[in-house]
C-alpha cells in the first residue's frame, strides 16, 4: 500500500510542477507582450510631445519681437 501511495504522490507532484511551469510560461509571455505594448505607447506619446514642443519653440522664435538694440551713454 505504501508503494502505491508513493507513486501517486510522485505523479501528483510531477503533474503539479508541469502545470506550474506551463502557467508561469504563459504569464511570462503575456507580461512581455503587455510590456512591449506599453513601451510602444509611451514612445509614441513622447515622440508626439517632442514634435509639439519643437513646433511651439519654432513658432515662438519666429514670432519673437525684434527689439532694437539701444546704447546707453554714461
Amino acid at each position: 500500500m505504501g508503494y502505491v501511495l508513493r507513486v501517486r504522490m510522485a505523479s501528483f507532484f510531477a503533474g503539479a510542477a508541469t502545470a506550474s511551469f506551463i502557467g508561469l510560461s504563459v504569464l511570462y509571455k503575456d507580461y512581455k507582450v503587455a510590456h512591449e505594448s506599453i513601451s510602444q505607447q509611451a514612445k509614441a506619446f513622447h515622440d508626439s510631445l517632442d514634435t509639439r514642443i519643437s513646433a511651439l519653440e519654432s513658432l515662438r522664435q519666429s514670432e519673437a519681437p525684434q527689439l532694437p538694440e539701444t546704447t546707453t551713454t554714461d
